[in-house]
């Protein structure tokens, strides 16, 4: 018989039937999110407030853009596959010699990449996250600690609106109307840091812009 020691002086202990053990074997599990949960409610309604905030874990394939609105970009360039820039933007200050440079460096280095590579690759001592669209190249240079995948998302998205404005873009709307791509990137990146992610906004302001012309 089980015994326990109290001051020295050994009683026994208390008996569990065994109907008592079978109940505990016959519970189903409990899924750990769900007994969090319980907690949670049990605390709001006990001080009337939520004081454990118990997150759910959820999938989501939306990429948030205001957590990388910090981020800095360095330049934005828009290249054929002949190297011929047809957009560059810097947000750092380059001499022209170094931006030629730039390029130059950029294109060979997205061109004769392999394409079962990834999107992304180093440069110096940053990054450029690139994507082709048909003949085009649109690449990002940012630092090599920033999120390559939120960068994908925002070229797409930049692509998408220009697809939008233009109705079916192609290479030519982009060199007789580059003026126009340079208001809708304003519109998009500021100073090398996101500023406006809704494409409907965007549209909207380059439709107030050409009715003001």
């Amino acid at each position: 018989m089980l015994t326990k020691t109290i001051n020295g002086d050994k009683s026994p202990l208390p008996k569990l039937s065994t109907p008592f053990f079978i109940f505990l074997f016959l519970l189903p599990p409990r899924d750990p999110l769900e007994l969090r949960d319980d907690i949670a409610q049990r605390n709001h309604k006990r001080k009337g407030k939520l004081v454990a905030f118990v997150p759910k874990f959820r999938c989501s394939a939306v990429v948030n853009f205001s957590s990388f609105a910090s981020t800095m970009i360095r330049f934005i360039l828009l290249q054929n596959r002949q190297g011929k820039t047809r957009l560059a933007k810097y947000y750092v200050p380059l001499e022209d010699s170094e931006k030629h440079k730039v390029e130059y460096e950029v294109h060979r280095l997205v061109v004769n990449r392999d394409p079962k590579f990834t999107n992304f690759v180093e440069f110096r001592t940053h990054k450029v996250i690139y994507r082709r669209y048909a003949g085009l190249f649109f690449s990002l240079c940012v630092d090599i600690t920033d999120n390559e995948l939120a960068y994908l998302e925002c070229i797409h998205l930049f692509v998408e609106i220009l697809d939008h404005f233009f109705s079916n873009v192609c290479e030519l709307d982009l060199v007789f109307n580059f003026h126009k791509v340079y208001l809708i990137l304003d519109e998009f990146i500021l100073a090398g840091e996101l500023q406006e992610t809704s494409k409907k906004a965007i549209i909207e302001r380059m439709g107030e812009l050409e009715k003001l012309e």
